[in-house]
């Protein structure tokens, strides 16, 4: 039957690309500390930068090639299993996937040999320009890919021919629609603050286990200010993106809040079982008129319910409205931390709290777990359109066998399952097996204030 096709397609599709999303986050974020590194040992000759650049660069190119790896086959499975799609809209999202392999991968195959072998074969500051570069190549890839999704979410610049088949008319409209500003900016933020918070377990974990003092203390540093930096950041950042979704996406706003009617001084809830049978909410808990507040950032604004649109037209509302407080739940607890850091660092105690090096060595799966929330939020809001407003979901998917894609699905968990069990061993052989560290640790008097950390009022123990 179709319906058991799109379910298996749909659910396919979530396991692979939500599978290879945490790839490129993790590879964004890794390659923007890379480059921090470079620089620092560029500008200070401190050994200990050379010593976490190498550690990172091996770090980085296992999640790189997972991220190769598993972005491919995405491309053979929309063309298999969603042939609708890709015969609507292949005149506008091709172009993008071209764009993405014109600037993005030739940049980073260009330069990421020399960036993985090139650290005791070239000069310094051409090994620097090659991270830079494959830090750029990873941007542009996520550039091209959320304006792909972006058109999805809220198309722009195309008219719909007499064959069904969209066209572009206008570039930059195409191109830069009224989502992508908030939706790359929201993104790449999350993958630099997936990056840092890495760091921050792995260095955490060697203070916890008091190992590679030296070089744990440095990377915890530069991590914990890039934390407290960047997830302020990011609550700013999802307030806006949120706004932009109130203008354009509205239904799907409802959903990510369970909003079932239009009205102004709307609460904010906090929690709720929403009931879609009878399009209301269950043991709700709610905060009054909080919500008109953060929503529209007006005591009196005005919130569109699902009731605006039929119910064939409305978003599985638990998914989206779930979802998202997992999110937002661990963006606070993200934000949590790294103030705590702040005065740790302040109090001189960064490195010698015990309970936060454990709370830090375990913080690494949260932003990972975030960003599959907030992914899980953007696409099943726009439910049951693939474009949205334009073309559902069910007139995109391929007309196979439900059997066919019930043995893809499996195969493909099962691969994927291995593929990261083999990526979990390789990358903790590496952070048991620690550093390879060429520098005399400093006595923590020497320690540089802004470069490196406040001193510690406790003495270092090897």
């Amino acid at each position: 039957m179709l319906s058991d096709t799109l379910l298996l397609s749909r659910l396919q599709f979530a396991w692979t690309i939500g599978y290879h999303i945490l790839w490129p986050a993790y590879t964004i974020g890794i390659s923007g500390f890379i480059v921090i590194l470079n620089a620092a040992w560029l500008i200070t000759k401190r050994t200990v930068y050379r010593d976490l650049l190498r550690f990172w660069i091996h770090l980085f190119a296992l999640g790189f090639a997972m991220g190769v790896v598993t972005g491919v086959v995405l491309s053979y499975e929309i063309g298999t299993n969603w042939s609708g799609y890709v015969a609507a809209t292949a005149n506008v999202i091709g172009p993008f996937f071209t764009y993405e392999v014109l600037t993005a991968f030739f940049l980073e195959a260009g330069f990421i040999g020399v960036m993985l072998f090139g650290m005791n074969r070239v000069g310094a500051g051409l090994h620097f320009f090659a991270c830079c570069m494959v830090a750029l190549g990873a941007l542009f890839s996520a550039f091209w890919i959320l304006c792909a999704n972006s058109w999805m979410q809220t198309p722009a610049g195309f008219a719909i021919g007499p064959d069904g088949k969209f066209q572009v008319t206008d570039w930059w409209q195409a191109i830069f629609t009224p989502s992508l500003p908030y939706r790359f900016a929201h993104m790449v933020t999350a993958a630099y603050i997936t990056g840092t918070f890495v760091v921050i377990g792995v260095s955490g974990f060697y203070l916890w286990q008091r190992r590679h003092l030296h070089f744990a203390r440095a990377g915890f540093s530069i991590a914990m200010w890039l934390a407290i930096v960047l997830t302020p950041l990011q609550i700013f950042l999802g307030d806006q993106h949120g706004l932009n979704t109130r203008e354009h996406q509205p239904m799907k706003l409802a959903a990510i809040e369970a909003r079932w009617d239009t009205a102004r001084h709307v609460p904010l809830t906090l929690f709720a079982w929403p009931d879609v049978e009878h399009a209301r909410n269950d043991y709700a808990i709610d905060v009054p008129a909080l919500g008109s507040l953060i929503l529209t950032h007006s005591w009196d604004g005005e919130v569109k319910g699902l009731k605006e649109v039929p119910a064939a037209d409305r978003p599985y509302v638990p998914l989206p409205f779930f979802a998202f407080r997992l999110m937002v739940g661990i963006g606070l607890v993200l934000l949590a931390i790294a103030v705590i850091g702040l005065y740790l660092r302040w109090r001189g105690r960064l490195y010698d709290t015990r309970w936060f090096a454990v709370v830090s060595a375990f913080s690494s799966p949260l932003s990972f777990i975030a960003i599959l929330a907030g992914w899980t939020v953007t696409e099943t809001g726009r439910q049951p359109y693939v474009v949205y407003g334009h073309l559902r979901t069910v007139d995109a998917v391929a007309p196979i066998a439900a059997s066919a894609v019930t043995s893809s699905l499996v195969l493909f968990v099962i691969i994927y399952l291995v593929l990261l069990a083999a990526f979990f061993w390789y990358a903790s052989r590496l952070v048991f097996r620690g550093p390879a560290e060429t520098e005399t640790p400093e006595r923590p008097e020497e320690v540089r204030p802004g470069v490196d950390s406040l001193p510690s009022r406790r003495p270092v123990r090897s």
